[in-house]
């Protein structure tokens, strides 16, 4: 699984010896680093209890140790509609 923007992810000791206390992460980017096979470094959010954010950080994980807690939205389809006709040009209207 290779995480998107937005994902929240349970990071424990299964992604990197660094998490024996899991934490909730929530994914910005995966940066484009040089790393081991399997490996990613993730750029995001650590996230408190209530999922709100807390500290700002950089992680080195395997990427099957990650688990998907959360995706991310789905961004929205856009639906065609049909060209609007242009309005009538109106000339001024004379006063006094």
């Amino acid at each position: 699984m290779l995480p998107r923007s937005g994902d929240v992810l349970h990071v424990t000791s299964a992604a990197s010896v660094q998490f024996l206390k899991p934490i909730l992460f929530r994914v910005i980017r995966v940066l484009d680093r040089p790393t081991y096979d399997g490996w990613l470094w993730l750029e995001g959010y650590e996230l408190n209890a209530a999922g709100d954010a807390v500290n700002r950080r950089s992680i080195f994980v395997q990427r099957a140790g990650l688990q998907l807690v959360q995706a991310a939205p789905q961004p929205r389809q856009h639906t065609v509609r049909p060209a609007r006709r242009p309005q009538p040009t109106r000339t001024p209207a004379r006063v006094g």
